[in-house]
């Protein structure tokens, strides 16, 4: 009985070496660990046989079966700390860096020729002491429109047509609103530049769109003259085309502003209108509290669609809006 108990640890000792060798995961080990030495794996097995013997033999086997334990133990620590450190090697290779690799390049976005527009033009006014402005979208008539100098019955309504809400607001046709908000708020002097979107119902062709985006500039202070507002006009006409390009300031007429005035650049051999601009009416000023007699300002206005139809030889309005990948990845 005794021999065959022996042969029986004998032959679990070379089983469990082998397969210890050869477990490649932790969970693996785990499950040889509660197979062989677990309460009911096969060493207790082989154990429990162990009340069969005389007791000469029971000290002999029990050392036995104990050395084979220990020896079974030890494997699967060795193995443990093996399969452990392989992991970490394996970590440290994954996450490891190589400086002298090429770096991985990932294609960047770029902003769209109307964003880099308005961008390049906030860049220029800021650069010259304006602070930006916003405003609703959504407007109410009194800020787009009286506020402005333009009455229900004024003549100059018609050529902004909007689209109206039932309670009477409407899409602002114009970003002069900010201007009226900001000067409620705030004490002259004060020179702000109003980007944003704005709305008029208009039928939609190469150089129309019913939806488009402007930016105006407002200044206040005392003793403001159109000397002012031609050489800021200039200025900026100067850093936005690169070169100080000739110059035609055309009278005109605006509501909101007296003198008024278009603004035309030569630009590559064509004489292009680009913006309008004038001292800001005294009826505006009187609109926010300002006293005429006091303050005097001036304002203007572009369209941006315009600006970079002309910066990039661009032939159609559509196709700022198109979001035609063909033509925005040319910018």
């Amino acid at each position: 009985m005794a021999t065959e108990i022996e042969s029986q640890l004998q032959i679990l000792a070379q089983s469990a070496q082998k397969a210890i060798a050869s477990a490649d995961t932790l969970q693996k080990l785990e499950e040889l660990r509660v197979s062989y030495l677990g309460k009911k794996g096969d060493l207790s097995l082989i154990l429990k046989e162990m009340g069969k013997l005389s007791a000469e033999d029971r000290p002999r086997i029990g050392a036995v079966a104990n050395d084979i334990k220990t020896e079974i133990q030890n494997s699967l620590t060795n193995q443990q700390q093996q399969l452990q450190q392989e992991g970490i090697n394996r970590q440290i290779l994954a996450q490891t860096l190589d400086v002298t690799m090429p770096g991985v390049s990932y294609p960047l976005g770029k902003s769209h020729p109307l964003q880099s527009t308005i961008d390049r033009v906030i860049d220029i006014f800021v650069g010259l002491g304006y602070t930006i402005a916003e405003g609703p979208q959504i407007e109410s008539d009194y800020y787009n429109f009286t506020a402005l100098n333009t009455p229900e019955d004024h003549p100059a309504r018609d050529m902004q047509d909007t689209f109206y809400f039932e309670d009477g607001s409407l899409l602002r046709t114009h970003t002069s609103s900010v201007q009226i908000r900001y000067m409620e708020n705030n004490e002259p002097p004060l020179r702000i530049i109003a980007p944003g979107r704005v709305y008029r119902r208009d039928t939609v062709d190469a150089t129309h769109s019913a939806v488009f985006h402007q930016i105006e500039i407002l200044a206040i202070d005392k003793g403001l003259t159109f000397s002012d507002l031609k050489g800021t006009i200039k200025e900026f006409l100067r850093q936005m085309f690169g070169d100080d390009l000739p110059t035609v300031f055309r009278a005109s007429y605006f509501p909101f502003t007296e003198p008024s005035a278009e603004v035309d650049v030569q630009w590559q051999g064509k004489w292009l209108e680009v913006l309008g601009c004038g001292m800001v009416d005294p009826n505006v000023l009187k609109a926010v509290g300002y006293d005429p007699e006091v303050y005097s300002g001036f304002a203007a206005g572009l369209g941006v669609e315009r600006f970079a139809m002309i910066l990039h030889k661009i032939d159609d309005i559509r196709r700022l809006y198109n979001s035609d990948l063909r033509f925005l990845q040319q910018f």
